[in-house]
C-alpha cells in the first residue's frame, strides 16, 4: 500500500471583513496523510488531522482542468477521512483542505500522483474506427462484470478508461444491479460453473425451444455467492447460496425494504395423468434477508395450470426461464419470461399475476410492437416500461442475416390493458444477439444497449443511431448505467 505523510499545514486564520482583520479562534492541521486503498491507482484516500473539532472537505482536480470537485463535508471533528474515488490512473492531482467556516479556510495546495494501471487491466475498449463520441454518455458510467477468472467489475467512462474496479480472487462476476442505498450487488460463481442438465444434442435441424434453453446455446449463468460492498470496495455482505442449497441466476435486486430479491431455480412434480412421474422444472422468485434469511418465495408452478399447458413436455425442463427481476412503482415484481414472450407483473405480497405484456398477453399490441426473447424489462425514471427486444424466434425476420435486436419502451394504462409505444432504437443487424443483453436510459435521453454475444455494448439515440462503442474482449451479460448521484455519499456532482 502507498502511503506518505505530506507536510504540515497551518491554515490561514486571518479574513477579511467590512474593511478590516479579525482573528478567529486558532485551528491547525496538524497532519494530512495520503494512502492508495489496495494499491490501486483509482482511489485515494486522504486523512486530515486538526487540532480543535470542525467541519472539513476537499477540493480537488486533474492537473490541466479547470474542473474542481468537491467532497462531501464531514462532520464536526478531530480526525477526518475523505475517499477520492474514480480518479485516472497515471494522473497528477491536486487538492486543498477546507475548513468549512463562515468564511472557509484553505490550506496550501497539496498534490499526489495516481500509478500506471495494472497491464492486464488495460483493454482497447474504444476503437477510432467506431462510433466514440464519449459525450454520448454524459456524467455516468458503464458497469461491466467479467465472469471468468479472476473476476472483476469494473466502471468505464466515456473515454474507454476504467475509473473503478472490484475483484474477487477465487469467483467470476456472474451480474451486478445497483441497490437504492448506493451500493453494488454481485452473484458470483466459479468460472466453470455455466450450465446445467445439458441434454443430449437433438436433430441439427431442430427448432425446440427446450433444447436451446439447455444445451449451451444459451448458458446457466447460476451464481453460487451474494456479495454486497459499497464504493470504497468494502465487503458489507457475503451469502453462500451453495450452502442453502439455492441456485441463483440471471437477475437479483435489492429492494426498497434493503431485501435481496433473485430468481432461482424451482420445481415441482409432474402429477398429471397418464403421464410417468417426472420432475417439472422452472424459475421462481426468493426474498431475502443480508444476512442470507429467506423471507418468501414466489413460485409460479403455484399459479400454473399444467393439465391444459400444451407446451409443458417440450419445456418441462425450463418452462418459464425467468431473466429478469424488476419493481414497478407500486413495488410490484416485473419478470421476463422470453419463453412466453412475455413480461409479467406479479403481485409480491399474494403472488397473483396481474398483467401479461406481449404476445398472447393482455395489453393489445401491433405487429412490429411484440417483442421476443427479451431481457432486462423496467420501469425508467419517466415511467415507461423499457425492455431489450433480442428479436430471436421472431417472425419478422425469418433469416439469421436480417434478425435485428432493439430496446423498445412502452406507456402502460394499467387499469385499462392499454399499451402504446413510446420508441423503438434498433441496434445494428451485425450486432443482433440472440441471448442476453439489456437496455436501460441515460439522464441524457440516450440509450444503453448491450449486444452480448458480439461482446459491444452500444449508446444510441432513441431511433438508433449509434453515438458511441464499446467492444469487450469477452460475453457482457449486460452493461449498469451508473448514474453520477451514486456518488452523491462521497462527492458533489
Amino acid at each position: 500500500m502507498k502511503l506518505f505523510k505530506a507536510i504540515s499545514v497551518l491554515a490561514v486564520i486571518a479574513a477579511a471583513s467590512v474593511g478590516y482583520y479579525y482573528y478567529t479562534n486558532q485551528i491547525e492541521i496538524e497532519t494530512i496523510e495520503l494512502t492508495s486503498p489496495n494499491n490501486l491507482p483509482l482511489d485515494e484516500d486522504i486523512h486530515v488531522r486538526l487540532n480543535k473539532a470542525a467541519d472539513v472537505y476537499i477540493e480537488y482536480w486533474k492537473e490541466g482542468d479547470a474542473a474542481v470537485q468537491q467532497t462531501v463535508r464531514s462532520g464536526s471533528a478531530l480526525s477526518h477521512r475523505f475517499h477520492l474515488l474514480t480518479l485516472e490512473p497515471n494522473s497528477r492531482y491536486k487538492f486543498r483542505v477546507v475548513i468549512d467556516r463562515a468564511i472557509p479556510t484553505k490550506s496550501n495546495e497539496q498534490s499526489f500522483k495516481t500509478r500506471p494501471q495494472s497491464p492486464w487491466m488495460v483493454h482497447d475498449w474504444i476503437k477510432a474506427d467506431h462510433p466514440h463520441d464519449e459525450k454520448a454518455l454524459g456524467n455516468g458510467l458503464v458497469l461491466l462484470c467479467y465472469r471468468g477468472y479472476p473476476g472483476y467489475m469494473a466502471m468505464v467512462d466515456g473515454k474507454g478508461t476504467i475509473r473503478w474496479y472490484w475483484q474477487d480472487e477465487k469467483l467470476g462476476v456472474r451480474l451486478a444491479s445497483l441497490t437504492p442505498r448506493g451500493t453494488i450487488l454481485a452473484l458470483l460463481a466459479p468460472a466453470s460453473k455455466d450450465e446445467f442438465n445439458k441434454p443430449n444434442q437433438p436433430n441439427k435441424k431442430s427448432t425446440n425451444a427446450s433444447y436451446y434453453l439447455r444445451s449451451g446455446r444459451i448458458g446457466f449463468v447460476g451464481g453460487t455467492v451474494l456479495v454486497e460492498i459499497d464504493l470504497t470496495g468494502k465487503e458489507l455482505t457475503r451469502i453462500d447460496l451453495d450452502k442453502k442449497g439455492i441456485v441463483m441466476h440471471h437477475d437479483v435486486q435489492m429492494d426498497q425494504q434493503h431485501n435481496i430479491v433473485g430468481i432461482v431455480r424451482d420445481f415441482r412434480i409432474d402429477d398429471r395423468p397418464r403421464h410417468p412421474r417426472d420432475t417439472l422444472w422452472g424459475d421462481a422468485i426468493l426474498t431475502m434477508d443480508t444476512k442470507g434469511n429467506v423471507l418468501k418465495k414466489w413460485s409460479p408452478w403455484t399459479k400454473w395450470d399444467i393439465q391444459n399447458d400444451k407446451k409443458l413436455d417440450s419445456l418441462k425442463h425450463d418452462r418459464f426461464h425467468f431473466n429478469t427481476i424488476s419493481f414497478d412503482r407500486d413495488s410490484n415484481y416485473l419478470t421476463s419470461s422470453p419463453i412466453e414472450n412475455q413480461v409479467w407483473k406479479i403481485d409480491a405480497k399474494t403472488g397473483d399475476i396481474l398483467w401479461k405484456l406481449g404476445k398472447d398477453g393482455d395489453f393489445k399490441l401491433k405487429d412490429n410492437e411484440l417483442f421476443y426473447f427479451q431481457h432486462a424489462p423496467h420501469i425508467t425514471k419517466t415511467g415507461e416500461l423499457l425492455l431489450f427486444d433480442n428479436g430471436d424466434f421472431s417472425p419478422r425476420d425469418s433469416t439469421t442475416a436480417n434478425k435485428q435486436s432493439r430496446a423498445i419502451a412502452f406507456k402502460l394504462d394499467q387499469k385499462n390493458k392499454t399499451a402504446s409505444m413510446v420508441y423503438a432504437a434498433p441496434i445494428p443487424k451485425k450486432q443482433f444477439t440472440a441471448r442476453m443483453g439489456s437496455a436501460y436510459a441515460l439522464d441524457n435521453g440516450n440509450l444503453l444497449q448491450t449486444s452480448s454475444k458480439t461482446g459491444s455494448v452500444l449508446i444510441t439515440d432513441k431511433k438508433g443511431q449509434v453515438l458511441w462503442e464499446l467492444n469487450a474482449y469477452f460475453i457482457p451479460y449486460r452493461a449498469v448505467y451508473v448514474p453520477a448521484e451514486i456518488w452523491s455519499k462521497y462527492r458533489k456532482n
